[in-house]
């Protein structure tokens, strides 16, 4: 899965496989965000 780290906003993966909790492995952080697709504006027409 696609993660970033709060603190120094590097992607990190994480792996099930060999899941030892979560923290980056860049700094040391453990507060981790979710990657989002970009958000897609679709423009309706008022009736």
């Amino acid at each position: 899965m696609g993660y970033y780290c709060l603190r120094c906003k590097r992607e990190v993966e994480i792996h099930e496989e060999n899941y030892q909790g979560v923290r980056c492995p860049y700094c040391g952080y453990r507060a981790l965000e979710k990657e989002r697709p970009t958000v897609v504006v679709k423009k309706l027409k008022a009736i």
